[in-house]
């Protein structure tokens, strides 16, 4: 009997090593993929550019300040913050919320979210201004967005006017006017229309330019913001990806190349060489190198204390912040 009980355990083993890829399926739930959703929607329903996972430096504290995203479009830009609540949520006297019947199975009590993303607004304004960026008073606004289907409230009109719940999120729809016309109130229309295109010049340059959290893209379009750290693998793999380093490379993409019959299958990895002068790279910019696809990307996801190891195999792309 225990020897059958240990043949099976080593099966499941081997059957869970081959066939599933531990770093996505912990992942399928992550609030990483909500900001990556919540940021292609806005894009589409409403253009302009969203940049996700700032990492504003505070001159107050002298810490990073995290921002889940911002959307800028001519005019106007705003910063949102995505809670991935599911559970019905209520809403204290003193803005703070209280969130029964989630995946937690106990209630769980969030500081003011709206409260925290004007401070991240404020944050950013600062920062904009140290790097020239002086925006006109009304050129922020604040939302706080709920997209899990999850979500649900008895008391909805208790909530801020800032905050989206899922069924208002659902619901939206493309404005031609402006961005987010109807939601966003107080937002800078006016001035002269070549102010406004200098600002929204400036204020996309310094944006794509400032510091942002690693983005690790997964296959089944997954993805995760923290830090990069380095390769683990065979040493004549870690020489091949030995320029791949945060001063020089912006950006890898991971592509198979072949697997003949019981050999390893390899990877082909393209790699872009950071240009400070602008963004991405042109198609004859890319340089490539071959490891084998047992090579691993050592990566610390953002809130975490623990470093995940993830299969080359299962990684799209990897985006470096300078």
């Amino acid at each position: 009997m225990w020897v059958e009980i240990f043949c099976g355990l080593i099966i499941y083993r081997l059957f869970k090593c081959f066939f599933y890829d531990d770093d996505v399926l912990d992942l399928e739930s992550s609030d990483f993929n909500a900001l990556f959703s919540v940021a292609d929607r806005l894009e589409k329903l409403y253009g302009g550019k969203v940049y996700v996972g700032l990492r504003i430096p505070d001159a107050d504290t002298g810490s990073r300040q995290n921002i889940d995203m911002v959307h800028v479009n001519k005019g106007e830009a705003v910063v949102i913050s995505v809670k991935n609540i599911s559970g019905f949520v209520s809403v204290n006297s003193d803005g703070s919320w209280v969130c029964e019947g989630g995946s937690k199975h106990k209630a769980e009590r969030f500081p003011d979210p709206v409260a925290e993303t004007k401070k991240q607004a404020s944050i950013l304004e600062s920062y904009l201004e140290q790097r020239g960026v002086a925006l006109p008073e009304g050129y922020f606004s604040c939302k706080v967005v709920l997209p899990n289907p999850k979500f649900g409230t008895l008391q909805s009109s208790s909530f801020p006017s800032e905050v989206i719940t899922y069924d208002q999120w659902v619901q939206l729809k493309p404005e031609p006017k402006s961005m987010f016309s109807g939601w966003i109130k107080g937002a800078f229309r006016g001035g002269k229309k070549e102010m406004q295109e200098s600002i929204h010049q400036k204020l996309n340059f310094t944006l794509s330019t400032a510091p942002m959290l690693d983005r690790l893209e997964l296959k089944g379009n997954k993805y995760v913001l923290g830090e990069f750290l380095d390769f683990k693998g065979k040493q004549e793999d870690i020489n091949a990806l030995k320029n791949i380093r945060r001063s020089k490379v912006s950006r890898l993409i991971i592509q198979k190349t072949s697997m003949f019959g019981l050999a390893h299958s390899k990877l082909q990895v393209l790699y872009s060489p950071r240009d400070y002068r602008s963004e991405g790279a042109t198609g004859s910019e890319w340089e490539e190198v071959t490891v084998r696809s047992s090579t691993e990307v050592l990566f610390q996801p953002d809130n975490s204390a623990k470093v995940r190891k993830f299969k080359l195999s299962s990684v799209v792309s990897l985006t470096l912040s300078a």
